[in-house]
C-alpha cells in the first residue's frame, strides 16, 4: 500500500478551509439575527398606543356565574 502525503495535505487543506469557513458563516448568522431581531418585545408602549393584554386577572372556576360572564365579555375567554 503507498501512502500519498501530498493528498492527505490536500484533504487536511480541504477539511481545515471548510471548518473555517463553516465557523465564520455561523457566526455571521448570529450577528445577521441580531440585528434583525427586534429589541424588548414585550415591553410597554409609548405615545397613544395602548397594550392589549393584561396578564393581571386570574380567574378561577369557582366564581360566581356573573364574574365569569362579565369577564367573557370584557376579553373574550
Amino acid at each position: 500500500m503507498i501512502f500519498s502525503f501530498r493528498k492527505w495535505v490536500g484533504r487536511f487543506k480541504f477539511m481545515l478551509v471548510f471548518v473555517v469557513f463553516s465557523y465564520a458563516l455561523y457566526h455571521m448568522l448570529l450577528a445577521l439575527t441580531q440585528w434583525i431581531e427586534p429589541t424588548q418585545r414585550y415591553k410597554e408602549p409609548t405615545g397613544r398606543a395602548v397594550k392589549v393584554f393584561q396578564n393581571h386577572v386570574i380567574m378561577t372556576d369557582q366564581g360566581p356565574m356573573s364574574e365569569r360572564l362579565k369577564l367573557f365579555y370584557w376579553i373574550g375567554e
